[in-house]
């Protein structure tokens, strides 16, 4: 697995930086692969050779709008017992908080604040769940809501990010109607940042509890439901701005570091079946309600019914599923 790690280094690579947005120019109008074209600019020839690599080859980018230093894998130094990465070509010495358990690095991005460095991961063997803890992922109230049946446990996550849509939300009207659309831009920018950040600790959160407790992690199979065509009309921006994908991406790369089986289930009747006994019962909101005598947190009961059901095979129609939405990671950000 590759994992991307970003640290702050703390240094002005602004003139390298300018160097490499007009290779990325000279690249993207000639095609060129030759560092020897591109020397007259004043960039390392490592450094011009990536850049030549990535927009030389690629016929659908027409513009280097934010160009990084990339350096590749020979150009990097390690030193595991200091926790240091070293790029001598740029006089870089960087510090690593992340775990020690890559097993090289393949390669370092710099841009104006921030060095990217992708790592290969080793994945540990899969281990087959025979107990689940359920997971219902929300647009209201929090976003995810894990259920344990063994134990009873429910943990409730996420709980800001509806507040912050509808904050950000608002705000962008308000900038629309003045005719600011650079600074919606950015407020939609900073939104998804802010969302991005929720949901990495959400998913954190989520496979740290199923290691804790020996289980696999059961959600349901949301493919198509955006393409809903009955959807009310106070509910749909709740819907189209819902990361539910963003977060299933990050629950499934986490849960391959430990191993931690992640399966699928159907999604129909979640929320209205009764986890005691199986009958439709009556939800209002956030609150359920069964014949049976069962009350609880309709979340959490959906959550309940989430672990309890079959695993179905599940095509993967990723491209279908973050349709509409604009917070899909390309590469896993850890």
């Amino acid at each position: 697995m590759i994992l991307t790690y970003k640290i702050k280094h703390g240094r002005d690579f602004s003139e390298e930086l300018r160097k490499a947005k007009k290779i990325a120019k000279f690249a993207i109008q000639t095609h060129s692969l030759s560092s020897k074209d591109v020397k007259n600019f004043g960039l390392k020839s490592m450094i011009s050779n990536q850049i030549l690599r990535k927009y030389s080859r690629s016929n659908t980018v027409k513009s280097a709008k934010s160009v990084k230093l990339a350096i590749p894998n020979q150009g990097i130094k390690v030193d595991r017992d200091a926790k240091t990465i070293s790029v001598p070509c740029l006089k870089l010495s960087l510090r690593y908080e992340f775990p020690d358990n890559f097993d090289k690095i393949n390669q370092i991005e710099v841009g104006e604040d921030y060095t990217y460095v992708s790592v290969s991961i080793p994945e540990l063997e899969l281990v087959k769940a025979d107990k689940w803890i359920g997971v219902d992922r929300n647009t209201v109230g929090h976003i995810a809501v894990v259920s344990d049946p063994e134990s009873g446990k429910v943990v409730k996550l996420g709980k800001s990010a509806f507040h912050i849509h509808h904050k950000y939300k608002n705000l962008r009207k308000g900038f629309q109607k003045k005719g600011k659309y650079g600074k919606v831009k950015q407020i939609k920018d900073r939104e998804s940042r802010i969302v991005k950040d929720i949901n990495h600790k959400v998913s954190r959160k989520i496979v740290d509890t199923a290691r804790e407790l020996d289980r696999g992690i059961k959600l349901e199979d949301l493919t198509g439901i955006r393409n809903g065509k009955n959807t009310a009309k106070s509910f749909r921006y709740a819907k189209n701005s819902w990361s539910f994908y963003q977060l299933q991406t990050q629950i499934e790369y986490k849960a391959k570091l430990p191993g931690v089986e992640v399966a699928y289930v159907d999604p129909a009747y979640t929320s209205k079946s009764c986890s005691r006994c199986g009958l439709i019962g009556d939800r209002n909101k956030k609150s359920f309600k069964c014949l049976c005598g069962h009350v609880d947190h309709a979340d959490a009961n959906a959550g309940f019914n989430i672990a309890k059901r079959p695993c179905i095979d599940r095509l993967h129609t990723d491209r279908d599923v973050c349709k509409g939405t604009t917070d899909s990671p390309k590469t896993a950000l850890a």
